[in-house]
């Protein structure tokens, strides 16, 4: 659910933008006072591992559309809410600078839709109250679904109240909704199933970082070296070489669209908003849509996989770049208060 400039007016992208600014300001306070060393590095390989993951667009059966993770509840279960919605910002605004996926004017919805309602609607209400302090298998399945199936379609949402108030396209907001919702509701449920694995991977590796998490406490004393190491090993792996098998579908928020209007390419009323927002990408995004310019200018032949230098580095550098991001944020909001006795580790 990246969302195009050509959806949003310039005065809802800039409220949403105001919204995410001060959903920031919220969250890098409560981190300063919840974060610890064993956190910085979690931040960094997990933010990685989402750019990464969000690579791989997977195809829904009998659509023609296709989904790709959002990564929002699994933030939230191993970080918490206030962290996963900073990292999910680093995440977009390093895609949308420097690939030129999702818009810049739309950045704040996007961020909004993608990191505010999972990490503080589906994490606490839906995933944490089904999966409990003590959360099992059985647990972790069921809440990763349901709380990325409510997450993706407040989102969906999200994106059709945001282009209705902005008026600035002809989706009408019921064919939109129609579309938009179904959708995003198979989607979900494809998140949901990646979202228990990762999760469960953890409970079984180290499931003292989510009962810290869970409680509300810090990591401290914990050393996440085998979750360090297969998130970060399958940040690499995806963004190199599974990238390549990526559907080509569209994905659900441009299906949608294509039922609607007939076309993918939304055209609205430019506002000098629109073409500042469109010259600062087109100057920053030096691997555009995840390859080289001159390759992706050539790019019609639909060979699948679609094995591709240029995708393989995108993948390297924006996973890179997302963790140095994320872990240079971790850095700078650690405090650590004198006389504050850190917890003793947990036993696994």
């Amino acid at each position: 659910m990246h969302m195009a400039d050509a959806l949003i007016s310039p005065a809802v992208g800039g409220l949403m933008w105001g919204a995410t600014a001060v959903t920031t300001v919220y969250c890098a306070r409560k981190v300063r006072e919840e974060i610890d060393e064993a956190a910085v590095p979690l931040m960094g390989v997990t933010g990685a591992f989402i750019f990464a993951a969000q690579m791989l667009n997977f195809s829904i059966p009998g659509t023609g559309s296709s989904g790709h993770l959002g990564g929002g509840l699994i933030l939230a279960a191993l970080l918490g809410p206030h962290a996963a919605f900073l990292v999910m910002l680093s995440v977009l605004v390093v895609q949308a600078l420097f690939f030129a996926d999702g818009g810049l004017l739309a950045l704040g919805a996007s961020s909004f839709n993608l990191g505010f309602f999972p990490a503080f609607v589906a994490f606490p209400f839906i995933y944490r109250a089904i999966v409990g302090n003590k959360p099992t298998p059985r647990r972790v399945l069921v809440g990763s679904v349901a709380g990325a199936v409510v997450g993706l379609q407040l989102g969906a949402f999200g994106v059709v109240a945001q282009t209705t108030l902005s008026g600035v396209s002809e989706l009408p907001f019921t064919a939109f909704m129609l579309m938009m919702q179904p959708i995003h509701l198979a989607i979900g449920v494809v998140e949901g199933l990646i979202t228990a694995g990762v999760i469960t991977f953890v409970l079984r590796t180290q499931p003292d970082i989510l009962s810290r998490v869970t409680s509300g406490r810090p990591l401290a004393g914990i050393v996440a070296r085998p979750v360090l190491t297969v998130l970060l090993g399958a940040a690499l792996v995806s963004g190199t070489a599974l990238a390549w098998f990526a559907s080509a579908d569209p994905d659900g928020l441009d299906w949608a669209i294509e039922r609607v209007a007939g076309t993918t390419e939304i055209t609205g009323a430019a506002a000098d908003a629109h073409e500042a927002a469109a010259g600062v990408q087109a100057r920053t995004s030096f691997l555009p849509d995840y390859g080289f310019p001159t390759a992706n200018e050539d790019d019609g032949d639909g060979a699948w996989p679609a094995v591709d230098a240029g995708t393989s580095t995108a993948g390297i550098v924006g996973g890179v770049i997302t963790l140095g991001v994320t872990a240079l944020i971790g850095v700078m909001l650690r405090r650590r208060p004198k006389g504050r006795t850190q917890p003793a580790p947990d036993t696994v």
